[in-house]
């Protein structure tokens, strides 16, 4: 099996509708012959990540939670620290969160890159 690369731009677009496309294509839903079961996906390369949209007031009022597993170990982490440390964090988070949950999802999101 070989895997193309294909180029994403996701200047101007909304970070859901960018996630949806480049999740579809890091599965393999796009080639005639995709198997759920199978990993079959392609490269991932994302240009002008810094440049994505936000709906709303999301730029200034959404928040990341984690939780360490222990008694008050949450932790909340605004969009805009997260875009300061790796602009492509937010779009990294969406996609995986859209890729099956099994064990074929790590091996699907390395292959998300940024230009």
């Amino acid at each position: 099996m070989n895997r193309e690369t294909h180029t994403v731009d996701v200047e101007g677009k909304p970070l859901g509708r960018a996630a949806t496309e480049i999740a579809t294509i890091l599965m393999g839903k796009h080639k005639p012959d995709y198997a759920r079961h199978r990993d079959m996906g392609d490269f991932v390369v994302v240009k002008n990540v810094d440049k994505i949209k936000l709906t709303g007031k999301k730029e200034e009022q959404k928040i990341y939670y984690r939780h360490s597993g222990y008694p008050g170990g949450s932790k909340k982490v605004p969009y805009e620290k997260v875009v300061a440390r790796d602009s492509l964090e937010p779009l990294r988070k969406a996609v995986y969160g859209m890729l099956p949950k099994n064990k074929l999802r790590s091996r699907m999101i390395k292959r998300l890159k940024k230009e």
